[in-house]
């Protein structure tokens, strides 16, 4: 099959589909590709970039006649009368919002898949272009509010006076919101953020900012989504906001709900109650905007000196980047169509990620697929079972008995000979050493037991690093037996046995932690 890449027609877009190292991977596969004479020059990828990566580089009306099309923006009715009947278009769509479009591409009888339908689970997130750009339009958001902002985001203390910190509150913690926490963070400012989904409240403590919590119930997702807010929550939301928006120097807002206007968070009130030079960044100006006054692809200041900024255009300010790893959420695909490696698409609709993303196929429209449940959310405790029968909660009761104190005190007794008869058999440098080794035990216990789990991978190599030391220690004590007598004579014996244990031990450890490691890598490995 033939693949086009071809240009962005919207006003000021700069992206492509497709950059020179996806051309290659896409030739790898057995596909030949056309890329439409300066379609990525914005992008700095030139087309002679392109020509070495094995496309070839053609006229517009050829590059939209290919057998599949790539492009990032929905196609306009000229783009879509230019595609052949029967071809395969890759592109976003906004499927929930654009039925007319919907329409007129399976009037065509195309095969569309849309790269904002991705479904939001773990196996399909190489291919999700919504987080993608989302990462990177909330990043370039706290670079817009830097740049307009008059301050420093960190706090400086110099010899012509002292700088506070800023403080910026972020509204909605997916992944355009998470990005800006970050970015705000490492710039040096106060972050505080809240969501609907109090889930997120972990993920956004662990980046170092606040997460301020709305006092009502919260909302949890099913779908990996936000949701619709209720009336009390929205209510106390709306308090929330009134409180934060007096404080804080830069607010930046993502709060959108699929299919539907993005949700008003804060009033013409709220904005007026904001200091003089205060910034607010609206990442959803372009479904209605979570700002009163806020106006797409402009900057709109207010009459108390509040600049609100409404760019929709967020991911394309920095074209490089965003071409790259849109064209790498679309290699991903690719490949995922083209099992064979044989340049032809091969469609599975049992598989619930392409099914989510078809949004027409020869003249029918498919949208909306069939719901995918995703929830991030705890799963609700279970509740106890109760007892069937008198019999089986008489047996329960017997093993809910506690043990017999004077079982404990038998057991500690035995330990306590075994190990006064360990000292009176062993050399005597020995309770030395073993006072230490009880010493070393308690305090690793205690070290350990603190660590959090998710540290527990490297803790591993940590411990690998001492069962090294404890192998080399152990070696290091059979070469000081006594080389003229027997290994199995006298003071030899204590020594040999701790030895031989060590070694068993320690090599157990290193050997089993090697091969989890291994075993952890190969979940991270393609293919």
């Amino acid at each position: 099959m033939i693949v086009g890449i071809v240009r962005e027609s919207s006003v000021g877009e700069k992206r492509v589909a497709g950059t020179p190292q996806s051309v290659a991977q896409l030739v790898k596969l057995g596909y030949e590709v056309l890329v439409e004479q300066g379609a990525g020059i914005a992008a700095a990828f030139p087309d002679a970039d392109y020509a070495i990566a094995g496309a070839r580089c053609v006229s517009q009306e050829e590059a939209w006649a290919a057998d599949l099309v790539l492009k990032i923006n929905p196609p306009i009715d000229s783009e879509i009368a230019a595609l052949k009947e029967g071809a395969t278009l890759i592109a976003m769509i906004a499927a929930p919002r654009s039925p007319e479009l919907l329409e007129a591409l399976a009037a065509r009888k195309l095969t569309v898949l849309a790269m904002d339908s991705v479904p939001r689970i773990s196996r399909a997130q190489s291919l999700d272009v919504i987080s993608s750009m989302a990462n990177i339009g909330g990043y370039r958001a706290v670079v817009e509010a830097a740049h307009e902002f008059g301050s420093f985001f960190t706090g400086q203390v110099t010899a012509a006076g002292k700088v506070p910190p800023a403080k910026v509150f972020v509204s909605g913690t997916g992944v355009a919101g998470l990005a800006a926490i970050g970015t705000a963070h490492s710039l040096g400012a106060i972050v505080r953020a809240t969501d609907i989904r109090a889930e997120t409240a972990e993920q956004v403590q662990s980046m170092g900012a606040q997460f301020v919590a709305v006092e009502a119930a919260s909302q949890q997702s099913s779908d990996g989504y936000a949701k619709e807010a209720s009336e009390d929550y929205a209510a106390a939301a709306a308090r929330m906001y009134a409180e934060q928006a007096k404080d804080v120097d830069i607010i930046i807002t993502t709060a959108q709900i699929p299919g539907r206007p993005a949700p008003r968070l804060l009033t013409e009130e709220m904005v007026a109650s904001m200091k003089p030079g205060s910034v607010i960044v609206d990442m959803a100006a372009a479904s209605g905007g979570n700002v009163a006054g806020s106006v797409p692809d402009q900057i709109v200041t207010t009459p108390n000196g509040v600049k609100i900024i409404g760019y929709t255009d967020l991911p394309g300010r920095l074209p490089t980047q965003a071409s790259t790893l849109f064209s790498n959420n679309v290699l991903n695909l690719m490949k995922l169509i083209t099992p064979d490696k044989d340049g032809l698409v091969k469609l599975d609709l049992e598989d619930v990620v392409q099914r989510g993303m078809l949004v027409t196929q020869a003249g029918e429209v498919t949208w909306p697929p069939p719901a995918v449940s995703v929830s991030a959310a705890p799963a609700a405790p279970a509740a106890p079972a109760a007892a069937a029968t008198p019999g089986a909660a008489d047996a329960a009761a017997k093993e809910k008995k506690p043990r017999d104190p004077r079982v404990n005190y038998v057991l500690l007794g035995l330990c306590a000979a075994v190990l006064l008869l360990l000292f009176f058999f062993s050399p005597s440098g020995l309770l030395g050493h073993f006072m230490v080794f009880m010493l070393s035990i308690v305090v690793g216990f205690y070290v350990i037991g603190n660590v959090s789990h998710s540290l527990h991978t490297p803790l591993m190599s940590v411990t690998n690093a001492i069962s090294g030391i404890i192998v080399v220690g152990c070696l290091l004590g059979l070469t000081l037996l006594d080389q003229g007598t027997s290994l199995f004579a006298g003071a030899n014996l204590p020594l040999l046995i701790l030895s031989v244990i060590g070694i068993l031990l320690a090599s157990i450890n290193i050997f089993g932690g090697f091969l989890v490691t291994q075993r952890m890598l190969k979940m991270f490995r393609r293919g």
